[in-house]
């Protein structure tokens, strides 16, 4: 087991978790409840740890177990890495999903949800939820609060508040991303009787590039797997620079460039040579390349989301696909990639790349009858609990996976410093641009063989080729929405639109609305759109 997730279940367990989150506007600042008092918590360096663990385990976790003692009640109780997955491969080329009727999926398959959809509001409270915890645990790190400690003590404290303030930041991010507004709370702000105010995509912009700027002038150079350092901070702004223009209606490509050339620069990764290693039971050895993981383990932090929801999904359950090649017990069933992404590859079936990891057997590429034919479909074999020798890891009775998310990783800031580059971007020449681009591509082919030339990169190369390299890793939305594809009919795909041959959609859907619940209970608040 590594180390965050050790203090999860060793620690944390005889700590602080924070109350259940409904919907109104106060719950967005929550206090613990729980037998230990603030006080005691917080009376020792451990202490601080063990709910630093609380908030690193918050996008994998529900609660205490898999299935019961959830620490916020939500419509499906799954955690914020699978309500991500919905928003952000859902409504997309790369994913259909089976068991859209379990669970309430069409809007999401369709693209046409409301501010009352189900999914939308559990992605929605988990941020919160996870920022609230965050907040809670800042007000416990001032310099009055940590002086009782000693010197080497209180610089701890201090890096550990650093670290939270980054995924708090990644909480923010994703609500600026999914919802381009969202309320805004903070440690300063009052616990009672307050209703947040309303930031707008600029504001929450600004706010998470100053928490960028000062956070990394805190944080080491290197941390323990599983953990930020500066480089967790620097793919942050990567992404979000690159993303700049849809966000404030400015162009950041430079940003994106500087951020990006701070990792390639630093010298300190580099992309492993084995792409299936980086979605295997081992990944957390992948540190050349992961930059930041969302630690998984299936026996001591059980979920049902997260990567094993991953693992089980892309796995058939009534047709001939082996489980157990893929290090699991059974299959769930649920995932499909929609017939377009295969084409991502061309001729698939004598591709040499090594991405191209398609379950083709009894299956038919395009779904022709329905999104949730099982005959439809191929599967990706992408995500497994295997070893790196190939055996199954964990206790397979437990249905869980041992497999990290790969939050950040070195791939995608070359494509995100290519891409910044076609953008107008300075910091980096176009050459070096497509030397990026080409030492992805050699990873994927083994050699040069797959290398394409400076005609060959354009805007629509590269997000095809970011559809090959990062399939379900919580992009490929952000991918579409950023090329000007998501909503409109310069990319049709099956069933886009609610239709089997696909369609253009309204705009707004570029945007997840506010839950119609916290619209009702936050008078600043509101959705013109929906």
């Amino acid at each position: 087991m590594n180390h965050i997730l050790r203090q999860i279940r060793n620690t944390f367990l005889c700590a602080a978790t924070l109350g259940v989150m409904a919907s109104c506007a106060d719950d967005l600042n929550q206090t613990p409840h729980t037998g230990f008092t603030s006080e005691a918590v917080y009376s020792s360096v451990d202490g601080y740890k063990s709910v630093l663990a609380k908030i690193y385990g918050a996008y994998s976790l529900v609660g205490q177990e898999k299935g019961s003692n959830v620490d916020l009640a939500s419509n499906s109780g799954q955690d914020l890495l699978r309500c991500l997955f919905h928003l952000q491969e859902g409504p997309t080329d790369e994913c259909a999903y089976r068991w859209m009727s379990g669970d309430n999926l069409y809007a999401m398959a369709y693209m046409q949800w409301d501010a009352t959809d189900p999914n939308i509001s559990d992605a929605y409270y988990r941020l919160y939820y996870s920022i609230a915890v965050v907040n809670e645990f800042l007000r416990y790190t001032g310099e009055s609060e940590i002086s009782k400690f000693t010197a080497d003590e209180q610089e701890t404290i201090r890096q550990y508040a650093a670290e939270a303030r980054f995924i708090r930041a990644l909480d923010y991010w994703f609500v600026l991303d999914l919802f381009g507004k969202g309320p805004f709370v903070n440690e300063d702000t009052p616990t009672t009787a307050y209703i947040p105010p309303a930031y707008d995509s600029s504001q929450l912009f600004d706010f998470i590039e100053s928490e960028i700027k000062e956070i990394e002038t805190i944080l080491p150079e290197a941390t323990d797997y599983g953990r930020a350092n500066r480089a967790t901070v620097w793919a942050l702004a990567s992404r979000m620079y690159l993303n700049g223009e849809i966000y404030t209606g400015q162009n950041h490509a430079s940003d994106c460039i500087t951020y990006s050339n701070k990792i390639i620069g630093s010298g300190k990764y580099s992309l492993e040579p084995d792409f299936s290693k980086l979605f295997n039971a081992e990944n957390h050895l992948r540190t050349n390349e992961i930059i930041y993981g969302i630690e998984i383990d299936g026996e001591n932090t059980m979920t049902w989301g997260a990567t094993t929801n991953l693992v089980h999904g892309s796995c058939g359950s009534d047709n001939s696909q082996d489980p157990t090649k893929y290090g699991i017990m059974s299959g769930w069933g649920n995932y499909r990639v929609r017939g377009e992404y295969a084409d991502l590859f061309g001729d698939f079936t004598s591709s040499t790349d090594s991405r191209c990891l398609l379950w083709t057997d009894g299956q038919l590429q395009y779904f022709d009858t329905a999104l949730d034919d099982g005959t439809c479909g191929y599967h990706s074999e992408k995500w497994t609990n295997l070893t790196d020798t190939g055996e199954m890891s964990g206790n397979p009775a437990s249905d869980g996976v041992d497999t990290d998310f790969p939050m950040f990783r070195l791939a995608e800031i070359y494509l995100n410093a290519a891409e910044a580059v076609l953008r107008g971007g300075s910091g980096m020449s176009r050459t070096d641009a497509l030397n990026l681009v080409n030492a992805v591509r050699q990873r994927a082919y083994g050699d040069d063989s797959g290398n394409i030339a400076d005609t060959q990169l354009n805007l629509d190369f590269l997000l095809d080729e970011r559809g090959r390299e990062m399939l379900y890793e919580n992009v490929r939305r952000t991918d579409l929405i950023r090329h000007g594809k998501f909503t409109t009919s310069s990319y049709i795909w099956q069933w886009k639109g609610g239709v089997a041959a696909g369609r253009a959609v309204a705009d707004r859907y570029n945007r997840y609305p506010i839950p119609a619940s916290e619209i009702s209970a936050n008078s600043n608040l509101s959705n013109p759109e929906y």
